[in-house]
This record gives structure tokens, C-alpha cells and sequence, in this order.
């Protein structure tokens, strides 16, 4: 029987593209998303899971943004405004690697014209010894009512930053908590579960992606799964 793979080990993989009409640049994509460096079971699923977001977020650039970009560039050349140069980018950070479980997030940015960029996020949490996504329910003990908990917090949380004149957020953002909450939002950190929601969900744009920190104590801990 193998050891029991504790972290992982990887590189960065890149890739770029640029789309011209009329032999003009009007966007460009750049991605980095990791690598594993091993070939056991593992890393192979992890590695051909990244390339394929790799794949698929360049072919969302073609198919949604570069009709996009093209308009704009026409429109631009019939008003004599400057030619826009729209770009998309999709990153990633690795936020936790040990114990045997592997956690990061990857965000990919869209600047389309003069306003704000459009941020996107996306949590993943791998169990390194079955080689799968863990769900955000394992992190919590058999029977606990882990959503009412992470809303507790975030409302929490929350009303913290309001009074602190840290943030704004919408008159309804209470009730959207409830109703943009997605369970796959959420990755590990060193100090506890950080959650999410999307751009816009609970406040306006310069608020970027509003995120929440459940600290680990009280049965929350990352080496606490529920098993089969």
C-alpha cells in the first residue's frame, strides 16, 4: 500500500491568445491555472480537470467576448473614439496544501470598457488520497446545520463591516445571502473556511467578491470528514 499523499506539488501551467479584426488586436486572454507535477491517479485527474478550464474559458473569450469586442471596435471606428482593447484573465491561488487535502481558487477577470471589471469565482477543495472534489457539508460533524452556522457568520460578519463604514451593501442583501448562497463557494485557508458570493450578489461593484471566514474550532476543522 502507497503513502498517503499529504500535499501536493505543482507548477504553473500558461496560455494566451489574441483576437484581431481587421488585422487589429481587440482581445486578449490569459490564463494560469496548476500543474501537478506527478503522474499518479491523482494528479492526472487534477491536471486534465485545470486543462479543461483552461480549454473551456478560451473558448468562452471567442464565443461571448470577442462578438463583444468586435462591435465595439466598429462602433469605435464609425465615431472616431479610441479602439478598445477588451482583455480576460483567469488565475488561480492555492490557499491550502496539507494534511492531505489540496485548496485553491480560481478567478478570472473580464475588462470590457471603461467600467468596473467583471470578477468571477470558483472554489475547489480535492481529497488527495480518493482523488475527488470534498464537499463543503465534510467540514462540519455529522448532523449540524452547517448553512444556518455560515449564514450566522456571515450576517455576523457582515453588519461588523457595515458599522465600520468598511463596506456597503444592498438594502437587500440579507435575504440575497439566502437566496445567491452556493455550497461549492468556498475553499480552505491556514486560519478557517472561507466562503463567498458572487460579484453584485450582496453589494455593489466596488466591493469586488464579498468573502466570509468561518474559523476552525468548535468540531470545524479541515481534517474533519465524513467518510463513505
Amino acid at each position: 500500500m502507497g503513502e498517503r499523499l499529504e500535499a501536493l506539488k505543482t507548477e504553473p501551467f500558461a496560455a494566451e491568445r489574441e483576437w484581431t479584426v481587421e488585422g487589429v488586436p481587440v482581445l486578449t486572454a490569459e490564463v494560469q491555472v496548476p500543474q501537478p507535477l506527478g503522474k499518479d491517479r491523482t494528479a492526472r485527474r487534477i491536471k486534465r480537470f485545470y486543462q479543461l478550464q483552461c480549454r473551456s474559458f478560451l473558448r468562452y473569450c471567442e464565443r461571448c467576448l470577442l462578438p463583444q469586442a468586435a462591435a465595439e471596435y466598429r462602433s469605435a471606428l464609425e465615431a472616431s473614439r479610441p479602439l478598445p482593447a477588451f482583455r480576460a484573465e483567469l488565475g488561480c491561488r492555492v490557499t491550502y496544501n496539507e494534511g492531505g487535502l489540496w485548496s485553491l481558487y480560481t478567478q478570472a477577470r473580464e475588462t470590457l470598457g471603461p467600467g468596473p471589471a467583471l470578477l468571477t469565482r470558483r472554489g475547489d477543495t480535492w481529497d488527495l488520497a480518493a482523488g475527488y472534489p470534498v464537499p463543503l457539508r465534510d467540514f462540519f460533524p455529522a448532523g449540524t446545520a452547517w448553512k444556518k452556522r455560515l449564514f450566522s457568520q456571515a450576517e455576523e460578519e457582515a453588519r461588523r463591516r457595515e458599522r465600520a463604514g468598511a463596506v456597503r451593501w444592498r438594502e437587500d442583501w440579507r435575504r440575497q445571502l439566502r437566496r445567491r448562497f452556493n455550497p461549492q463557494n468556498f475553499y480552505l485557508t491556514e486560519e478557517g473556511l472561507a466562503f463567498f458570493w458572487p460579484m453584485y450578489a450582496l453589494a455593489p461593484a466596488a466591493e469586488g467578491i464579498p468573502v466570509f471566514l468561518l474559523p476552525y474550532g468548535d468540531g470545524v476543522s479541515p481534517e474533519r470528514r465524513e467518510e463513505g
